[in-house]
């Protein structure tokens, strides 16, 4: 069989990326119907069953690349979609709520071997011309799978229960599982030594200690803790005949300006520049949508601006992983760290949310995107700081 060719490989790669964002977005669309199911359960816990898969990425984002490299990417990848599709169909029977908790942490692991294997595979498998745009398709895979998981998914729930939509990202993990097996080269045997648990520590000093290193995961937490959070909880807010049309339309504009206006603008603004421009029209956009919220027009305009300038956020944050390290091993270094953080970020982002929402409304959503946007700003200012007057 003729090798598939590198856009058929990306392509396919990329589509395992779009199924490991719905082990989010399978919960986050259907959060209010969820809750009827665990009936008793706070937003909080609800928040929790979203955002729990995160937990293993946190705790070994960093070195989950030293394995993934070991055991060979396309085993990885095969094995992690596969468990995916079977913890996907369990959970479709609605068990327990602790059963239900567990079954999404060891989901975890099947997210992060999903998202640090492929990205990893596209950089090998793009050319130099093409690696930029590449990486920031890949950047769009958590956008582009919730836009499709609600235009999809709620009206799949809503026709058949809200089990099919679990049963459907079943067979969707199934299939890519082998789409990989078959698309994929065979692993070649890796000499890379798996670190002793002494050095683990050492090894996430020496990374977050580096302006280079640390940089693009630091914009990038505070970029996830908002995403996820708000593509959850800001549609049900907004409610009405609206809800719908929010949930849809902030991730296919955040995806819109990332591949066009944000690729184009990588050719003449720093990435690092570029994160820091978006989080501050989020700051604008926050509180115009917190000043004119009631107001549809108003309202509708400010949430789709405050997609936008995430999605900016979001791919320039990948980008500035090669523009500030120079090497492979800096690069899989700095793609672990924003692995770790952009879990930690996802993880606590849904639930604190719901915690503000439940006892400030919607002051306590302005609140939660200003503060990260401005930490994201100042996070990168220092880092450049350092990478100036210290490091370099």
């Amino acid at each position: 069989m003729r090798p598939a060719s590198p856009l058929v490989i990306i392509l396919v790669l990329w589509g395992a990326g779009l199924g490991s964002a719905a082990q989010f977005g399978k919960i986050s669309i259907l959060f209010d119907r969820i809750a009827t199911h665990y009936a008793g359960a706070g937003d909080v816990t609800i928040g929790l069953i979203v955002s729990i898969v995160g937990f293993v990425g946190l705790i070994f984002g960093t070195t989950a690349g030293l394995l993934v490299q070991r055991l060979g990417y396309r085993r990885v990848l095969v094995w992690a979609l596969g468990a995916g599709a079977a913890l996907s169909a369990l959970q479709a029977l609605f068990p327990p709520l602790p059963v239900l908790l567990a079954l999404r942490a060891i989901e975890g692991f099947s997210h992060l071997a999903i998202v640090v294997a492929a990205p990893v595979m596209i950089a090998q498998t793009a050319s130099l011309r093409h690696q930029g745009l590449a990486m920031t398709l890949w950047s769009s895979f958590f956008a582009v799978s919730f836009a499709l998981t609600a235009a999809l998914g709620l009206p799949l729930a809503q026709a058949y229960g809200d089990g099919a939509l679990f049963i459907a990202h079943a067979a969707y993990m199934a299939v890519f599982a082998g789409l990989i097996w078959i698309f994929l080269p065979r692993d070649t045997a890796a000499d890379t030594p798996f670190p002793a648990a002494k050095t683990l520590l050492k090894q996430h000093a020496t990374i977050y200690q580096s302006p280079r290193l640390s940089a693009p995961a630091m914009g990038f937490f505070c970029y996830t803790l908002t995403y996820v959070a708000l593509l959850t909880l800001l549609p049900p807010m907004i409610g009405g005949a609206h809800q719908i049309l929010i949930a849809t339309a902030m991730p296919l504009v955040s995806i819109a300006v990332s591949l066009t206006l944000g690729v184009w603008l990588l050719r003449w603004v720093p990435a690092i520049r570029m994160v820091q421009a978006g989080f501050a029209i989020s700051v604008i956009a926050t509180l115009c949508l917190w000043a004119f919220w009631g107001h549809d027009g108003a309202m509708i305009a400010a949430a789709l601006t405050l997609a936008a300038m995430l999605g900016i956020v979001q791919g320039a944050s990948f980008a500035a992983i090669a523009q500030l390290n120079p090497t492979a091993d800096g690069r899989a270094r700095a793609a672990g760290a924003i692995a770790q953080l952009g879990n930690l970020g996802t993880t606590t982002g849904t639930p604190l949310l719901a915690a503000l929402i439940a006892g400030q409304g919607v002051s306590g959503m302005a609140l939660f995107v200003l503060i990260p946007s401005v930490l994201g700003i100042a996070f990168h200012q220092i880092q450049a700081h350092r990478r100036t007057y210290i490091f370099d």
